[in-house]
């Protein structure tokens, strides 16, 4: 791939990326954008000025309509814009619709239509398995065969940079008979990676797992908050509800799909042998650098908690795809579909503070002699993900500082 003349493209965002958002500046509204180097490239602008193809409406607050409009406009659209940044010919005319990305505001960029998040990190299952059945199989019976999932509140979910409010719940203290209505006290994060879903699908037809990336348009980080001590009184028979609704942080910035095409390797073999509709021909999930920093409450710097990969997932989007849509359900523009917690089989490879302080009887030690064992008011957590191995790229990363519980709880 030819080198880029924009400034910062060797070390942001290079030209091997382009990843899709939705920004804004001053008194502007909200419109679609490509990050590239120190600049966001304003594809509005350059449909204006007749450079770019108006496959979609590019001055919309959101991705859908570009999402919609399917694989053939995505890579004619992604090929355009490396031609446009690499050549000098309508050099002048790209230029003036770059703007510095220091002096924009970034949106969430898409509407989000369904949000179901996955539970596909064996590692993350067994120790969760371990923590609350000791004794038992850490995995349910039905782990290896399916991948679990439940369905999400899509109207919580928010872009990085948005403070999370403390939530109250119902909670039954230990030993208690009876639960109280209070703030969280075991507010915690979930390193996970979601997709999401640009091309919808036919009610009633379900999509095979190797027909799956024809749907997905791209890839975000996503911080499923969490309240586990509100999750835990409330969860059974059902699963999660309260404890999770209040908030699911994405990155601005969406990297497609094509972007990652080069990073995929073999996934895990399963065993036993999925059922044949959740079968691929090449099973693949992606070579990701995962990170989790913690800046505690007053504390500038990022300090970092968890090391892992994406390459830890057992369940593969596709066939997270193939399952959602298994007994006829319909893929939606805007979907989400997350990962569910990556965690390794390392104690330091764990994404989520209830394994890494295993559920606070191990608190994690920071550098100033601080200790947590879930996260605390004035607390930021940044995730952070890259491409492994030479010629990668940094994804966009998801921040979220805590603030306090409002209200009577």
């Amino acid at each position: 791939m030819n080198e880029t003349w924009v400034a910062g493209a060797e070390t942001r965002f290079p030209l091997s990326h382009l990843p899709y958002g939705v920004f804004s500046r001053e008194s502007e509204p909200p419109r679609v954008g490509v990050a590239v180097g120190d600049s966001v490239l304003d594809l509005g602008a350059l449909a204006g000025q007749g450079l770019l193809e108006p496959v979609a409406d590019f001055s919309a607050p959101a991705l859908n309509s570009f999402m919609a409009a399917g694989p053939d406009a995505w890579r004619a659209t992604r090929a355009r814009l490396v031609e446009l940044l690499t050549t000098e010919e309508e050099r002048t005319g790209v230029a003036e619709a770059l703007v510095e990305a220091d002096a924009v505001r970034l949106h969430l960029p898409f509407a989000v239509a369904d949000y179901v998040d996955f539970y596909s990190s064996r590692a993350h299952a067994e120790n969760l398995g371990r923590l609350f059945r000791p004794g038992s199989d850490p995995l349910t019976p039905n782990w290896l065969h399916l991948p679990i999932g439940y369905h999400g509140r899509a109207g919580t979910v928010v872009v990085s940079g948005t403070p999370v409010v403390r939530p109250s719940g119902q909670i039954r203290p230990p030993d208690a008979e009876r639960p109280v209505f209070r703030p969280s006290a075991r507010l915690d994060i979930e390193l996970e990676l979601g997709f999401v879903v640009g091309v919808g699908s036919e009610l009633g037809s379900p999509v095979d797992a190797d027909a799956a990336p024809q749907h997905l348009f791209g890839a975000v980080l996503v911080n499923d908050w969490s309240a586990r001590d509100i999750q835990s009184w409330e969860y059974q028979p059902l699963g999660p509800f309260l404890g999770k609704s209040f908030a699911t942080s994405i990155a601005a910035w969406v990297t497609p799909l094509e972007a990652l095409e080069p990073f995929r390797v073999p996934a895990v073999r399963q065993d036993p042998e999925p059922l044949p509709h959740l079968r691929a021909a090449e099973p693949t999930v992606f070579d990701l650098d995962l990170e989790v920093g913690l800046a505690a409450a007053g504390m500038r710097e990022f300090e970092a908690v968890s090391r892992t990969s994406a390459r830890n997932l057992y369940w593969t989007v596709e066939q997270q795809v193939a399952h959602l849509t298994s007994n006829g359900t319909n893929l939606r523009t805007g979907d989400l579909l997350a990962s569910g917690t990556i965690s390794g089989p390392e104690p330091g490879a764990r994404g989520s503070f209830i394994e890494l302080s295993w559920n606070g009887a191990e608190p994690v030690k920071l550098g100033d002699g601080r200790r947590r064992t879930f996260l605390e008011d004035g607390d930021e957590v940044v995730l952070r993900g890259r491409t492994a191995g030479a010629g990668g790229f940094a994804l966009g990363d998801v921040r979220g500082a805590i603030l306090p519980a409002r209200g009577d709880g």
